[in-house]
């Protein structure tokens, strides 16, 4: 009698890079070690009142859920800036993201920009620039994404990679609570 071996299974995973001006989305497939390019994009608010702005975010990561049904969300955690007011603006941003996640049921992971970095160059001091060339090689794009798109992106490719459905490699030491890693 021969074993039956299950076919990984293939997971689509929506990244999200917060900003208040601009926020950029990226949905691949990871199948295995995989990797397949969805779509991407940036969503641009126009400046304008605070809650008019996370409206959007808001609104229009709710499209892309709904439009592109990722079953998982991994999104860049807030690093703490000089001007902490920005750095609480950002925070909002970010907010209004997990939010359009929560609000579909989806389970969220945070990746600080060093861990992307990591995951994607293979260094957390990598350049924006290099961050969009290994992203346009990963996914075998025909050009490079946008900045905020291919932050988006790296992402994604970070928790594909790094995430619970490679047996989180990374994460191995730490624990997780209420779905998101310590």
């Amino acid at each position: 009698m021969s074993e039956r071996i299950d076919a990984p299974r293939v997971r689509r995973i929506l990244g999200i890079d917060p900003g208040l001006r601009v926020t950029g989305f990226g949905v691949i497939e990871a199948n295995g070690a995989r990797l397949r390019y969805v779509t991407s994009g940036c969503i641009r608010m126009s400046p304008g009142e605070l809650p008019e702005r996370l409206k959007i975010i808001l609104r229009d990561l709710g499209t892309v859920i709904a439009t592109h049904a990722p079953g998982e969300v991994a999104i860049e955690k807030v690093f703490v800036n000089v001007n902490p007011r920005s750095t609480l603006l950002l925070g909002q941003a970010r907010g209004a993201a997990i939010s359009a996640a929560v609000l579909a049921e989806l389970p969220v992971n945070e990746y600080t920009a060093l861990q992307i970095k990591q995951a994607v160059v293979g260094h957390g001091q990598a350049a924006k620039e290099q961050v969009q060339e290994m992203v346009r090689r990963l996914l075998a794009l025909p050009a490079r994404p946008s900045t905020d798109a291919a932050d988006a992106l790296a992402c994604a490719i970070c928790h594909a990679h790094g995430g619970e459905g490679f047996g989180g490699v990374a994460y191995a030491k730490r624990g997780r609570r209420r779905g998101r890693f310590r």
